[in-house]
C-alpha cells in the first residue's frame, strides 16, 4: 500500500507529520511530495521539512491514497496548484482514496468531490465544502474520502488511513502501541 502526501509552505506539521508517523508505523510505504519546485517545505510553525520528491518527478499510478495536509497558508498554496487539483479528480474518478484534514477538506469541496459525503473541516471553511452532509465527528469516512477536523485529530485521523489501507486490526495494533486507545 502506498500514501502519498503533498505539502506546500505553511502546512500544519502536526496533521503532516504525525498521520505519515503513524502511517510508516503500520508499515505503509508513505512518499512527501512537494509541491512548491523545492524540496525544503517550511511549516506554519517554522518546522522545515523535506519532501522526498517534486510533484513533477512523480508517477502517481501506483497511489492508492493521496492525503492533503491543512494548515495556512499551506492549503491555499496547494490550492493554487492545477496539477495537484487534476490528479486529485483523476484520483477520485477511479474511485481511489483521498484524505484531508482541517482546512484542506475545502480543497476537496471545490473541486465537487464532496458532494453528498459526509465531511468535516476547520470550524470557518464549511462553506468551501459544497454538497457536503456537514459532520459534528472529529474524523469521517464517506465512500473513497476521509475528512479530518483539526490537528487536536491528527492521530485518530492517522489511524483511519492505516484502518483504510491496512486493516482494522493493523490500525488497533499501532493505536495501542501509541496509547491512542
Amino acid at each position: 500500500m502506498k500514501a502519498m502526501v503533498f505539502l506546500a509552505d505553511g502546512f500544519e506539521e502536526i496533521e503532516a507529520i504525525a498521520p505519515i508517523d503513524i502511517m510508516r508505523r503500520a508499515g505503509i510505504e508513505v512518499a512527501t511530495i512537494s509541491v512548491t519546485g523545492k524540496k525544503e517545505i517550511m511549516g506554519a510553525h517554522g518546522i522545515m521539512l523535506q519532501a522526498d520528491s517534486l510533484f513533477g518527478e512523480v508517477n502517481f499510478s501506483d497511489a492508492d491514497l493521496l492525503f492533503l495536509p491543512g494548515g495556512m497558508p499551506g492549503t491555499k498554496n496547494l490550492n493554487a496548484h492545477e496539477g495537484l487539483k487534476q490528479l486529485l479528480l483523476k484520483h477520485a474518478n477511479e474511485g481511489k482514496k483521498l484524505a484531508a484534514i482541517c482546512a484542506a477538506p475545502s480543497i476537496l469541496g471545490e473541486l465537487g468531490l464532496l458532494k453528498g459525503k459526509e465531511a468535516v473541516c476547520f470550524p470557518g471553511f464549511e462553506g468551501a465544502l459544497k454538497g457536503a452532509i456537514l459532520s459534528d465527528k472529529k474524523v469521517v469516512q464517506s465512500g473513497n474520502i476521509i475528512t479530518g477536523k483539526a490537528a487536536g485529530a491528527a492521530i485518530e485521523f492517522g489511524l483511519k488511513l492505516v484502518e483504510n489501507l491496512k486493516g482494522k486490526s493493523a490500525a488497533e495494533q499501532v493505536g495501542s502501541s501509541i496509547f491512542a486507545f
